[in-house]
């Protein structure tokens, strides 16, 4: 999507995190409904890649459909969900708990049953309503031929251990469906001869892809899994939420390393003259999610329910509203975040 005078481009990095990706959908909403800011390319893993095609989708027709197409498709997540998720609470639980899904009858069987048989032996037809979602929401030929954005959705080979990147030429709902698929829900997704895994082990989300396949400088990081919480957890619960949350920002660590140590070459004039401008000075600005998904566990990154998925979607926005209050005017001009700080 081309830039104007009135709007700044900028590269969008969406993070997986199942339901918890409704508040991704949130901080989208709010960037289009702003409409300052244009996106040239995006990069997501998981539900970050469910949220970049149904986005990029939308946004053929312009900023209120790409609205109008995340609303209707987290609809459809809420209510397929609704359908066939056994993680469901009873009205006491609800009472009691709220959405602490981890303390749900429904959760301790969710996982005695998950940690002792796979989804070849669960589901040896490899049913799974997210397809049906996606293909009722996006027309893959059509984002193919038309999309005004760069996509990078990433994956995990499952036999290599590698991260695989599709371009937009490449998607499909098959790859999406790989991007996100959890192994202990799902069996691996076979493309082209190869089985895939979600891409979160290995990409959450990828960054090198639009460092050198987009002009613009700013990547903005739009952050699911709360890089920081105050600890250590104790109950074995919050120990397990905390490792799932530490083992899907790992991969993302490693590439802003990566980033700051490019950045400090060439402010530091480690670089010569004839060199620079083989390298790209990449500018960095992150919404970060750690106040925001700080009373959730990773049990409900598998809730579906409507109240539960806007309830996210309004701290998205909230949060992407403060975010541009405070850094609208850094974006094309330098970075808002501090990476050795924040990151390292």
């Amino acid at each position: 999507m081309t830039s104007s005078k009135s709007t700044k481009s900028i590269g969008l990095a969406l993070q997986g995190g199942g339901a918890h990706g409704a508040f991704a959908w949130g901080v989208l909403d709010r960037l289009l409904e702003d409409g300052r800011i244009d996106v040239e390319g995006l990069s997501g893993t998981s539900a970050g890649s469910m949220n970049a095609v149904v986005f990029a989708y939308g946004l053929i027709n312009g900023r209120d459909a790409a609205r109008e197409a995340l609303h209707n498709f987290w609809k459809s997540i809420s209510e397929a969900g609704q359908m066939y998720s056994p993680l469901k609470q009873t009205p006491w639980e609800r009472l009691m708990f709220g959405h602490k899904l981890e303390h749900s009858l429904a959760n301790q069987w969710f996982k005695m049953v998950t940690h002792t048989f796979s989804p070849y032996q669960l589901n040896p037809m490899n049913f799974n309503p997210l397809r049906d979602v996606l293909e009722s929401c996006v027309d893959f030929d059509e984002l193919e031929r038309r999309s005004r954005v760069k996509l990078w959705l990433c994956a995990t080979n499952v036999g290599t251990g590698r991260a695989r990147v599709f371009e937009t030429k490449e998607i499909t709902s098959k790859v999406v469906l790989a991007s996100a698929c959890l192994p202990y829900l799902f069996q691996a997704v076979e493309i082209d001869g190869e089985h895939y895994w979600d891409g979160g082990f290995m990409g959450n989300p990828v960054l090198y892809p639009l460092i050198y396949g987009t002009k613009t400088r700013d990547i903005v990081i739009v952050h699911i899994n709360p890089v920081e919480r105050p600890g250590p957890p104790t109950m074995s619960e919050d120990i397990f939420n905390r490792i799932n949350e530490i083992s899907f920002n790992t991969s993302l660590i490693k590439e802003l390393r990566a980033i700051y140590f490019v950045q400090k070459l060439m402010d530091d004039g480690w670089i010569k003259d004839e060199y620079k401008e083989k390298l790209k000075y990449v500018l960095m600005h992150s919404i970060r999610s750690d106040q925001a998904m700080s009373d959730l566990s990773v049990t409900t990154k598998f809730s579906c329910d409507w109240e539960f998925l806007t309830m996210l979607r309004d701290r998205g926005r909230s949060y992407a509203t403060h975010w541009l209050e405070e850094n609208y005017q850094h974006l094309n001009e330098r970075s808002s975040v501090d990476l050795k700080k924040e990151f390292l």
